[in-house]
């Protein structure tokens, strides 16, 4: 399964009412290190969608939710269970650091 791009008139119905952890890359199409995290994000989603769900959103396209998290430097990838931002995770960074970090959403 593929990251799920979300906007801010989605992420309510796709982050907040999703029955497991949600993994939302807030990103932006000039920033070198969210393109660089974009194809670890899709392995990750890829081999853990039956444990968590990826979505992504651009900042630029979508600052109200962007806004409400504060998210200041990108790429932030804020981890939500049951409709709260419960976790945060900043810069890029390998898959398995990403897995190890996220360990405990993952079971």
């Amino acid at each position: 399964m593929k990251p799920v791009n979300v906007t801010d008139e989605t992420f309510a119905e796709e982050v907040y009412n999703s029955d497991k952890p949600v993994l939302v890359d807030f990103w932006a199409k000039w920033c070198r290190p969210c393109l660089m995290m974009a194809p670890v994000l899709e392995e990750f989603a890829e081999e853990y969608a039956d444990k968590i769900k990826v979505a992504k959103l651009d900042v630029d396209e979508n600052p109200v939710i962007a806004s409400k998290y504060r998210i200041m430097s990108i790429p932030t990838m804020g981890v939500f269970v049951e409709g709260k931002m419960v976790d945060k995770v900043i810069g890029f960074m390998p898959k398995e650091h990403l897995v190890e970090k996220l360990l405990k959403y993952l079971k």
